[in-house]
C-alpha cells in the first residue's frame, strides 16, 4: 500500500478548520486535523508546501517511521505549527490503519477501559446570576462537570471566558473574529477577592456532586496562585487550570507546598519535552495536551503512558478550534487510557458541522461514546467544504489597568 496524494482544506461553519485528507492506491483514505487556532493558514501552508510531497509513495501503515521522519528529520524541532502539521498526518495514518483492520481506532490501542468518557461544558456569565443560570442549563442537559467563568465586579465584562451578553446566551463562546486583536483588562486583586464567593454560591445551589472546574488562564504570579488555591480549597474544585504561566515550571512547587487543589496544565504544550518534568515530579494532576497541537496520536499516547506512571490523569484540550476529527482521535484515546480523567467538550454539533464531518459518535448524560465504525469514525464532505472560506481572527490581548501587557 502506498500514499498517492494528500489534500489540505481550510474552512468550516464559523471556524477555519484545517483538514488533511491522505489517499492511498487501494482507495482507503485517512483524515487529520491541523487547525491551529488563529494561525490556521500557517499549518496549512506547511503541509502543502513542505510535507505533502514527502508523503507520496510512503506506506501509510508505517506511521511510527513517518512520524520520526518528519520530527527528527527537521533541523528545527517542535513548535505549535510543525507539531500541528505532524499531528494531522499522524491522525490520518492511524485512521487508515484502523480502516485496513476494519476496527474502531481504540482497538488498536488495546481496547476500551470504559464505555463513556466524562466531558465538561463551559458555563459563563457576565455576573453571578447569569453564571448560575448557565450552569443550571448544562446540569439540565445531564452534564456532571462544568467549567465556570464569571464576570468580576469592577472589571470590564469582556475578559477571558466571560460573556458580555445576557442570560439567554447560555452557550456563549468567545468570538475571535476581527482583523486585529481585541484588548481586555485584567485586575488580579479584584479577581482573587471575588472568585471564592462565586465557588461558594455554586456549591450552595448545586451541591457537592457537581464537578467544578475553573481556568485562571495564566493570569496569576506563582505566589498569588498558591494563595488563591489555598483560599478555594474548601469548595473542592475538580481542578484549577493554568493558575500561573508554565514557562517557569519550578514555580509549581510553591503551589504544591501550599495547596492540595488539583492542577491542570498543558493546552499550549506541543511535546513531551514541555511537560515531562511536571509529570515526573508530580507537580500537576491533569495533563491538558491536545492531539493536534502535540504532534498527533503517536506522540500524545507517549505522554499519556508517561503520565500514567506518575498518577497524572488526562484532561485533553477541546476548544471549538478542534474539529470533529481531532476530537474523535481524543475520544478514542479517552475510552482506552487507563489514566483518563476528563475531556473538555464544547458542542460542535450544529447541523452544518455534522454535515461537513458526519459521524455516529454521541454525547449522552455528560458522557461521550465513540462509534464502532472503522478508523476514527468521522468522514469529511469534500464537496461541501468548498462552500466555506477562510476568515481571519485573533485571540484577544490582555492588559492590566495601567496598560501593561499581561498573559492571555
Amino acid at each position: 500500500m502506498k500514499i498517492t496524494d494528500a489534500k489540505v482544506f481550510i474552512g468550516g461553519p464559523k471556524k477555519n478548520y484545517v483538514t488533511l485528507k491522505i489517499m492511498t492506491d487501494q482507495g482507503i483514505y485517512g483524515l487529520g486535523d491541523a487547525t491551529l487556532n488563529n494561525r490556521e493558514t500557517l499549518t496549512a501552508a506547511y503541509l502543502k508546501d513542505y510535507l505533502v510531497q514527502c508523503l507520496i509513495g510512503k506506506d501509510p501503515r508505517q506511521s511510527e517511521d513517518i512520524w520520526q521522519y518528519f520530527y527528527r528529520g527537521a533541523y528545527f524541532r517542535r513548535g505549535p505549527i510543525a507539531m500541528a502539521a505532524f499531528g494531522a498526518i499522524d491522525m490520518a495514518l492511524w485512521d487508515i490503519k484502523a480502516k485496513i483492520a476494519g476496527l474502531p481506532l481504540y482497538q488498536l490501542f488495546g481496547g476500551k477501559s470504559r464505555e463513556g468518557a466524562l466531558v465538561y461544558a463551559h458555563a459563563t456569565g457576565a455576573d453571578l446570576a447569569h453564571l448560575l443560570d448557565s450552569i443550571a442549563n448544562y446540569v439540565e442537559q445531564g452534564y456532571k462537570a462544568v467549567r465556570v467563568q464569571c464576570g468580576i465586579p469592577g472589571m470590564p465584562q469582556e475578559s477571558y471566558g466571560v460573556s458580555s451578553k445576557g442570560a439567554t446566551d447560555k452557550d456563549f463562546i468567545t468570538s475571535f473574529t476581527g482583523s486585529v486583536p481585541k484588548e481586555e483588562i485584567w485586575d488580579t486583586d479584584k479577581y482573587v477577592r471575588y472568585m471564592p464567593t462565586v465557588f461558594e454560591r455554586i456549591r450552595e445551589r448545586f451541591g457537592d456532586d457537581l464537578k467544578i472546574l475553573h481556568d485562571v488562564h495564566h493570569r496569576l504570579l506563582p505566589r498569588e496562585a498558591a494563595a488563591f488555591a489555598k483560599t478555594i480549597e474548601p469548595f473542592n474544585l475538580f481542578w484549577l487550570e493554568d493558575p500561573t504561566p508554565a514557562e517557569d515550571q519550578a514555580s509549581l512547587r510553591l503551589l504544591r507546598q501550599h495547596s492540595t487543589i488539583p492542577i491542570a496544565i498543558g493546552e499550549v504544550f506541543n511535546s513531551i519535552y514541555d511537560c515531562h518534568q511536571l509529570i515526573q515530579q508530580e507537580l500537576i494532576d491533569f495533563i491538558r495536551v491536545a492531539v493536534t497541537y502535540a504532534g498527533g496520536i503517536t506522540h500524545v499516547k507517549r505522554i499519556v503512558d508517561l503520565a500514567g506512571l506518575h498518577h497524572v490523569r488526562t484532561g485533553f484540550h477541546g476548544a471549538p478550534s478542534h474539529s470533529p476529527i481531532s476530537m474523535a482521535a481524543q475520544h478514542h484515546l479517552n475510552v482506552w487510557a487507563p489514566n483518563f480523567g476528563i475531556q473538555e467538550y464544547l458542542v460542535l454539533g450544529t447541523p452544518e458541522c455534522d454535515a461537513l464531518f458526519p459521524s455516529e459518535h454521541k454525547l449522552e448524560d455528560g458522557l461521550f461514546y465513540v462509534s464502532d465504525a472503522p478508523g476514527l469514525g468521522v468522514d469529511f464532505d469534500e464537496a461541501l467544504a468548498g462552500q466555506y472560506e477562510y476568515e481571519q481572527g485573533f485571540h484577544p490581548v490582555t492588559r492590566l489597568a495601567d496598560g501593561t501587557v499581561w498573559n492571555y
